[in-house]
């Protein structure tokens, strides 16, 4: 099965963690052949943000980096993102169901939306490892990487990670 998307939207809390950590891992297996982005949905995300230097210390572990400057970004205030995905990953069920509302009070059409762990064919969330010390966030890394390697197995994506 080919892989039917061309732009995937990964959104958490506030886009300084988890959701980048899954949208390095993309960007290196899909290179340039997607857009690829990623957001903050909760009520305390704001633009601007930097990316936690933990997520950063976490990725640059496995061969990927966030760059320093990278800031966040709020999906309400961003909302184009959105209307050009036709795939939204989400770290949470709860965030899955902030983002099912923006797309339906925005009557976006042909967005498919899972929690990362439904991509992959398991159930959960994958804990926010803000307040933690590295290892929550190398734990949290590892979840993002099986589940991604596991959703992409059924279209035979070839995988640099």
């Amino acid at each position: 099965m080919i892989f039917p998307y061309k732009s995937i939207l990964i959104a958490c809390s506030v886009n300084t963690a988890r959701s980048r950590m899954a949208e390095g891992y993309l960007k290196t297996i899909f290179k340039d052949n997607l857009r690829i982005n990623s957001c903050g949905v909760a009520s305390n995300a704001r633009d601007g943000m930097l990316i936690s230097l933990d997520a950063r210390l976490a990725m640059k572990e496995e061969g990927i980096i966030l760059p320093e400057d990278s800031k966040s970004r709020d999906l309400k205030r961003h909302i184009n993102l959105l209307k050009e995905s036709d795939l939204v990953l989400t770290l949470t069920e709860d965030h899955k169901k902030i983002v099912k509302n923006l797309i339906k009070a925005h009557q976006f059409k042909g967005i498919e939306i899972f929690t990362i762990r439904e991509f992959a064919g398991k159930e959960g969330d994958i804990e926010d490892p803000s307040m933690k010390e590295l290892e929550g966030f190398r734990k949290a890394r590892d979840e993002i990487k099986f589940c991604i390697k596991e959703g992409l197995k059924k279209y035979n994506v070839k995988l640099d990670i």
